[in-house]
């Protein structure tokens, strides 16, 4: 038992010496997307290092290009299927340069009983410089879903309500609210709105309310 331990361990340092040596930009995240483990390619596209990014969002790190693919993703996971999934994506790398590429997730566990973990790979595919005459607009990494969200949270929406009007189901639901929780650093829904309306994600003045745009 010792000597199977022994060589578990072994084994173990092996894959983490060849995980830090890897170019390719590689991550560990759980279920839900908060990173786990990262290597220094990783670390560098985000311009920081492997043990600064333990428990970011990995999709607050990389903007997805299409927020139905998340949503298709994080459904088939909630089932336990054990596909390889791809998300395009986009990030701002060291320096201002924006970068697109594809994100490939993997799902990983001993058993198909466990709940996996998931080995992302990113893959660079093109970069462009940042223009100083086109500042991003307010509220710019708010997906069309989330604004939808935080619009029907603003009219006085439910979970259960918000989850009916979208589509999703309510663990959906919470899993966006968490995501904009973290990323704006609030502590309840009426933190949340408050923060849209200033972030300019939902339009002033009109009722009900709705995202910037959709009162067109």
């Amino acid at each position: 038992m010792d000597l199977a331990r022994q060589e578990a361990v072994t084994w173990r340092n092996r894959a983490l010496l060849l995980f830090d040596r890897v170019a390719m930009p590689v991550a560990v995240c759980d279920v839900y997307g908060a990173v786990l483990l990262a290597n220094p390619a990783m670390a560098a596209e985000c311009g920081t290092t492997p043990g600064r990014l333990r428990g970011r969002d990995v999709l607050d790190l990389f903007s997805p290009r299409e927020a139905t693919q998340v949503e298709r993703i994080a459904q088939a996971l909630r089932l336990r299927h054990r596909s390889r999934y791809q998300v395009s994506v986009r990030w701002q790398a060291p320096g201002g340069v924006e970068r697109y590429g594809e994100l490939t997730a993997d799902p990983v566990s001993d058993t198909v009983e466990d709940t996996p973990a998931l080995l992302v790979m990113l893959r660079v595919d093109a970069e462009r410089a940042p223009s100083p005459a086109a500042p991003p607009a307010a509220g710019a990494p708010v997906t069309p879903m989330e604004a939808r969200i935080l619009a029907l949270l603003a009219a006085g929406a439910t979970t259960a309500r918000a989850a009916r009007e979208t589509g999703l189901t309510t663990d959906g639901v919470t899993y966006h609210l968490r995501r904009l929780s973290s990323r704006w650093g609030a502590s309840n829904r009426t933190e949340l709105v408050a923060r849209a309306y200033a972030l300019g994600v939902l339009a002033t003045g009109v009722w009900p309310p709705g995202a910037l745009g959709d009162e067109a």
